[in-house]
């Protein structure tokens, strides 16, 4: 068991996320490098164990307090399960769960934490993780050659696809002590209203992020997205600060897009927002400070002022 690598499953309102199989896909790579298995928490939702073939072993958990997702409750299954099978590696995604559990489990664990991972090589016995820093402005490549590490892993790092494939895993019951005396409990999972608006849709996307600097000057984007005909779409702080509602989000908490084309004006590329647009075909970036991350995954980019940019664009397009 020392050299298996533990994924933790992901899943809300009975869907696995596309992050639990890029998980297990690169984790089918560093367990083969270390001559060991893939083993996955399944925490609740047993039903979708078949789901989960590209697995060695399936941990599955079943309980009332995992019913939704639980903080506490999911650290106390985690931590119970790598007391019990003490693996080389556990991958977490770099996402609510994953940041919630990533740095208690390692404490717990007595393990390393190496987070917004975005690749991962096996170098003997040591696992290497380049990981983002400073909003993704530098990569910082970190060894972990103790008996155990903790990585959680930025979306859209690895393929999904390799983690998706037929098979029959050992699925291993997981009795998890300690669920009936928690202090917190699961109330409801309340999914964000569409209105009517999916810019999942679109093959054309017009984005904004926090260089806009103010609500009145989305006017001048919303100008260009309604040249276009096409929805005006935003990453977080704009939809934090209430300048525009949720279903217009682009980003690990609002919506993963892959539009034919995707223009960003005044968004830097934090890792969130990156992990929901970087499947876009083509991706068109401006920005003023030519050092923002959101220029390693443009195809083309300017640091010409917005406000000179889309009004030119406005004038040529009308």
């Amino acid at each position: 068991m020392a050299d298996d690598v533990l994924v933790l499953a992901e899943h809300t309102d009975g869907v696995l996320s596309d992050l639990t199989f890029e998980l297990i896909g690169q984790a089918r790579r560093m367990a083969d490098a270390f001559g060991g298995q893939v083993r996955v928490a399944l925490l609740g939702a047993p039903e979708l164990a078949d789901q989960l073939g590209a697995a060695d072993v399936v941990h599955l958990a079943e309980h009332p307090a995992l019913g939704g997702y639980l903080p506490e409750a999911y650290e106390r299954a985690l931590t119970q399960l790598l007391g019990e099978v003490q693996p080389r590696l556990l991958l977490l995604g770099t996402s609510t769960a994953g940041m919630d559990l990533g740095a208690a489990v390692a404490v717990a664990w007595q393990a390393p934490l190496a987070s917004y991972v975005v690749a991962l090589e096996a170098e003997g016995d040591t696992v290497v993780a380049t990981a983002q820093i400073y909003a993704g402005k530098l990569m910082a490549e970190v060894a972990l050659d103790g008996p155990r590490a903790v990585c959680t892993v930025i979306g859209g790092s690895f393929p999904a696809d390799a983690g998706r494939a037929e098979g029959r895993p050992t699925l291993t019951p997981l009795a998890v002590t300690g669920l009936d005396d928690l202090r917190s409990t699961f109330g409801q999972l309340r999914l964000p209203d569409a209105s009517g608006l999916d810019i999942t849709a679109a093959d054309l996307l017009v984005s904004v992020g926090r260089g806009i600097g103010s609500q009145d000057n989305l006017e001048v984007v919303q100008e260009l997205a309604d040249t276009l005909g096409v929805p005006l779409s935003a990453s977080r702080p704009i939809i934090d600060q209430g300048w525009l509602p949720k279903p217009h989000q682009v980003g690990k908490s609002g919506k993963k897009v892959k539009p034919k084309a995707y223009l960003s004006f005044g968004i830097s590329g934090a890792p969130e927002h990156l992990e929901g647009m970087r499947g876009a075909e083509l991706i068109i970036a401006c920005n003023t400070d030519r050092r923002a991350p959101i220029f390693d995954v443009a195809h083309y980019g300017t640091t010409v002022d917005l406000f000179d940019l889309v009004p030119e664009l406005v004038d040529r397009l009308g």
